[in-house]
């Protein structure tokens, strides 16, 4: 902090940091000024469930910070600050766009000065020094770092169990005969006189946006998000792990979690998640495969995520690699999942218009999945993602879209293309059992455009999947499939899914 900055500055938060790690601890003595800036809400067709999520985060805010609290409604940003009068301390914000947006406001007196955010376990400052002069990345070497640094599952120096890492273990399909995992629900948090307001006011406002209004389904303040954490952590973390890849048609929460969207608000910090995570080991709650699973989505995965966010730079997005140009399809576009006949796909899309929401396996495996292989626009698919997720805030999906799911930075994130065939989807899921195509099938009219898509993908790129020792086997396969042409025939007429 600069040594002109007083004691009594005030301390403005944007709307996903909305913590105690962000106005507690050193800054309990501050003022706090929040804005609700109408015009950021118009710029994109958010999804509904979305923007009232962030409302409603943000007026609880101000509900909880009582006194200490300025909260003003206008139409910009800088309209709040200059009508607020008083230059204001901020944490770094989370997107490109805000921290160019914030020094500005620096140039101009409108900030006092842009503090490091304390929203994640590791500091970026820090991240630089390890990231060094890499061109090529590993979450496994950041991840084994991140537990070392946090001594988070570690006897000593060595990692409990004597493995860093159980995903073996974690990849089951399924169970056979049942529907559901029938374990406990997760936490539903109970809306409030502030959520009526924020749907009433959403109702007036008309804004352009995507998918359905429905109860509110994650949590937005710290005490739900410690709620919503203890419940998990109680009744739901035993049996992570073992399912976590999996998808079935009538559990869309399985045993995830669904505390995205208080980490990325800012409102539950992710080393109280690890950390309660890891005493549900040591006190024999819960299996190490489960908690490490866990432990490092949200010490390994997210944590990454956010610094190659910044690392990559904002002309990440504008990396196609693999050429991808086709136009997302209205009915990707509109939430229409009842344009989809694909089982699995339909499901994914009916999660998005439903919830905002669906867990990381449809992401990658199902959308991801027929996105790279449709050639969609990989810079318009992350702008999808971003928008239609209720957890998907600016930082989050450049590199969890651009790197790896759609292998469009050309290897800098993941070694290889994220490409699968019906069989994986048909292995991890229920869904094939009574879809209308095969996932067996490549060719013909019920044969699986996840089957065939994954043929003509291969067919398009083999000579870049020729040259990569993890995708070598595929083209190879493809080389000796007698039916070839007609499958990318079919393909390249394939309007329908």
């Amino acid at each position: 902090m600069s040594d002109n900055v007083r004691d009594d500055t005030p301390l403005w938060l944007f709307a996903d940091q909305l913590g105690p790690a962000l106005h507690g601890g050193e800054h309990a003595h501050r003022e706090i000024l929040l804005v609700e800036a109408t015009t950021a809400l118009h710029r994109r067709p958010y999804h509904r469930q979305k923007l009232h999520i962030v409302l409603s985060a943000l007026r609880h805010a101000d509900q909880e910070l009582g006194d200490r609290a300025t909260f003003i409604q206008t139409d910009t940003y800088t309209d709040a600050l200059e009508r607020y009068g008083r230059p204001v301390l901020v944490h770094e914000p989370t997107s490109h766009a805000a921290e160019q947006f914030v020094h500005r406001l620096k140039k101009e007196g409108l900030v006092a000065d842009v503090l490091p955010t304390p929203m994640f376990a590791l500091p970026r400052a820090e991240f630089a020094q390890w990231a060094g002069n890499r061109t090529r990345f590993r979450m496994e070497d950041f991840y084994r770092d991140q537990r070392r640094r946090f001594d988070i599952l570690m006897n000593g120096a060595d990692p409990v169990g004597n493995r860093w890492n159980y995903d073996e273990e974690n990849r089951q399909p399924p169970p056979k005969k049942q529907a559901t995992l029938g374990v406990p629900e997760p936490y539903w948090p109970t809306e409030d006189d502030i959520d009526d307001e924020v749907r009433r006011d959403l109702d007036r406002m008309n804004l352009p946006t995507v998918g359905v209004d429905g109860p509110r389904l994650f949590a937005v303040t710290p005490d739900e998000a410690q709620q919503a954490l203890a419940r998990f952590i109680d009744y739901r973390l035993p049996h992570f792990g073992r399912y976590e890849d999996a998808i079935m048609a009538q559990d869309w929460a399985m045993s995830h979690s669904l505390l995205s969207v208080p980490l990325n608000l800012g409102v539950l910090h992710p080393l109280d998640a690890v950390e309660s995570a890891e005493r549900a080991y040591r006190d024999g709650h819960a299996p190490l495969a489960a908690v490490e699973g866990f432990i490092r989505q949200i010490l390994g995965w997210r944590e990454y995520m956010w610094h190659l966010y910044w690392h990559f730079g904002p002309g990440y997005t504008r990396n196609n690699e693999l050429d991808a140009h086709t136009p997302l399809p209205a009915w990707w576009k509109d939430l229409d999942a009842d344009a989809v006949t694909a089982e699995c796909l339909r499901h994914a899309l009916m999660g998005v218009r439903d919830r905002g929401w669906t867990h990381h396996i449809q992401r990658l495996m199902v959308l991801g999945n027929h996105a790279l292989q449709r050639g969609y626009q990989p810079r318009e698919l992350t702008e999808w993602f971003a928008t239609a997720y209720v957890d998907g805030f600016r930082w989050v999906m450049p590199t969890n879209v651009v790197g790896m799911s759609q292998h469009a930075d050309g290897g800098k994130l993941a070694t290889k293309p994220y490409a699968a065939g019906g069989a994986y989807i048909n292995k991890m899921s229920d869904h094939c059992g009574d879809c209308a195509y095969d996932p067996k099938k490549r060719l013909g009219e019920d044969a699986c455009p996840f089957t065939a898509g994954y043929w003509n993908f291969v067919h398009r790129h083999r000579d870049r999947l020729a040259g990569n020792n993890r995708t070598r086997r595929s083209v190879s396969s493809m080389e000796r499939l007698k039916d070839l042409d007609g499958v990318v025939e079919q393909e390249a007429k394939r309007r329908e899914f």
